[in-house]
């Protein structure tokens, strides 16, 4: 018989996810019960000393597909495949090792709060988004481990629940969002919330790279739940959206709702800072979280994440479509 998975809820500091302590090795076996105890948390999952994925990433795969039929693989569709793990090429690395690497964000300005604390809620705290929103499908969970993070508290990852932001939304507010759609847009388009106030012209883009519509209230499929799903700044349609049917670009009705809602979201009390140890494992449900990073100094520390991304259950919404992201070339082979 499996030993059961010890489940410590909520993490520390937060309102919802789990820490999950695991009975023996992934080597040794892989645990049962992490699906539900991701829904029962809240969408988030802390697994500490996994350092045994170091040496063999192929374990960080194979407990990604506890959560889904589907693993990303990283070497196809990507612009820059020496982001893709050499060996795993469901590992994406985010990393400032490689060539061309990921720059981190940059430090808030101002870098604290009034009460010197380091920022969590926008729009003092930038970069807010859910991993691959201009996709339709989009991705179910992302998985991410610690291979070698940077000091603590430098390069965390800030986590927001969709789920408890809704249910604490103005019942104004609510009615008002519960039909709307968002305008999601791949970051790199040109149609980022700083092109748009720059006056730039967006370049053209393949019918693949188009911004995809989703719905601003998302039933989660396992849980009936409901969530906010939006992003910010980079992850937004900001020519013809952020939202599709009210007034587009960065200074009108829709600037101004999405700024009102992301600000409610990402207040304190739905709110998970994780301060990186090495070896840990986060497990993360895209559609019911948004999350960010934080800075490090890149010029003096070495970070390096892996990543992996599951999908195949984004609710009957998108039942039936073909993926958005395929270039037709590729899909019709």
């Amino acid at each position: 018989m499996t030993a059961p998975i010890d489940v410590a809820r909520p993490l520390p500091g937060a309102a919802f996810g789990a820490t999950v302590r695991l009975p023996k090795p992934l080597s040794e076996g892989m645990p049962e019960g992490l699906p539900q105890a991701l829904a029962d948390a809240g969408g988030l999952l802390l697994l500490p000393g996994l350092s045994e994925i170091t040496e063999d990433p192929q374990l960080l795969v194979t407990m990604s597909y506890l959560f889904g039929l589907e693993v990303e693989d990283y070497r196809t569709l990507l612009t820059r495949t020496s982001q893709a793990h050499e060996t795993v090429p469901e590992i994406f690395m985010v990393t400032n090792m490689i060539p061309n690497y990921r720059q981190p964000p940059a430090l808030p300005e101002p870098p604290l709060t009034a009460d010197g604390k380091f920022p969590v809620q926008y729009p003092h705290r930038k970069g807010w988004h859910t991993d691959q929103s201009y996709r339709r499908p989009p991705p179910d969970i992302s998985l991410f481990y610690a291979v070698s993070p940077v000091a603590k508290e430098r390069g965390q990852t800030i986590f927001a629940s969709g789920t408890l932001a809704y249910d604490a939304l103005p019942a104004d507010l609510k009615a008002r969002v519960e039909s709307l759609q968002g305008l999601h847009c791949q970051p790199g388009t040109g149609r980022g919330r700083t092109d748009a106030e720059a006056g730039k012209t967006p370049p053209a883009i393949l019918p693949h790279q188009r911004s995809q519509p989703q719905p601003v209230v998302r039933t989660h499929p396992v849980t009936g739940r409901k969530a906010l799903y939006l992003c910010e700044r980079s992850q937004m349609d900001w020519f013809d959206g952020p939202f599709v049917g009210l007034e587009p670009g960065p200074y009108g009705e829709g600037a101004r709702l999405l700024d009102a809602l992301m600000t409610h979201y990402t207040r304190p009390e739905f709110i998970y800072v994780h301060e990186w140890t090495q070896g840990d494992v986060l497990v993360w449900d895209n559609r019911c979280l948004i999350h960010t990073a934080t800075w490090y100094d890149a010029e003096k520390e070495q970070r390096m994440m892996w990543r992996t991304t599951v999908r195949g259950n984004p609710g009957a919404l998108y039942a039936g479509e073909k993926r958005s992201w395929i270039p037709e070339e590729v899909a019709a082979e």
